[in-house]
């Protein structure tokens, strides 16, 4: 049976954002500090490398009812039987992943604009969207136009889906995302880069409960 999945705080990790830590550290510390949902993101290595972070990436969650997410590799996520998978426009159409993957899998898709946001209604079953992005970010070189908060208005407007914003998201701005319509904040740098990736997630967590909570009395 499918998780009800908690989109508060999303943590999407960086090896290479990680100032040398190791991938484990920086979940584990996460994960101590209060993140909802960890995604594994890899762009730059092999299935094989792949594969074996997920597996030490899900011993890590295992029975904390933190869902792994895999990004982009539909394989890997069966390989390792995670919790769902995060796809981008240009990846593996949705129709197909939720085949393969079934019911019960958490799916996510990007939307980069209100158009995508319109076409993504279609998709009964489609978990959450992730607003990408909605501040200018060196982990997203390939998109160049920033959403910003009115875009989070605009397709919260007419979204039918939970939406989880990411990119340029830090200690600074993490409220207005979630004071704009958002349900949660996807993060890379401000956990993954931070000098002390347990007390940058607590204190990022404080940001978005705050206001979560007051959305949903």
């Amino acid at each position: 049976m499918k998780k009800n999945i908690d989109l508060s705080l999303y943590l999407v990790t960086d090896r290479k954002l990680s100032k040398g830590r190791s991938l484990e550290y920086i979940i584990e510390q996460a994960v101590k500090g209060g993140v909802t949902m960890v995604q594994l993101r890899e762009k730059d290595c092999s299935t094989r490398k792949f594969y074996e972070l997920a597996v030490k990436v899900k011993n890590i969650l295992k029975d904390k009812n933190i869902p792994l997410i895999i990004n982009d590799r539909l394989d890997i996520a069966l390989a390792v039987e995670a919790d769902g998978l995060h796809i981008g426009q240009s990846d593996m159409p949705y129709e197909i992943a939720r085949q393969i993957l079934g019911a019960d899998a958490i799916i996510g898709l990007s939307v980069e604009n209100l158009e995508q946001a319109i076409e993504a209604n279609k998709f009964e079953d489609l978990d959450y969207i992730g607003l990408s992005p909605i501040f200018s970010t060196p982990t997203k070189t390939d998109i160049n136009t920033q959403l910003g908060l009115q875009g989070i208005r605009d397709i919260a407007k007419i979204s039918k889906h939970k939406m989880v914003g990411i990119g340029g998201i830090n200690l600074t701005n993490a409220k207005d995302i979630i004071n704009a319509g958002a349900h949660g904040i996807s993060v890379v740098s401000a956990i993954c880069s931070a000098d002390d990736p347990y007390l940058a997630t607590k204190k990022l967590k404080k940001q978005v409960v705050t206001p979560l909570n007051n959305k949903n009395k």
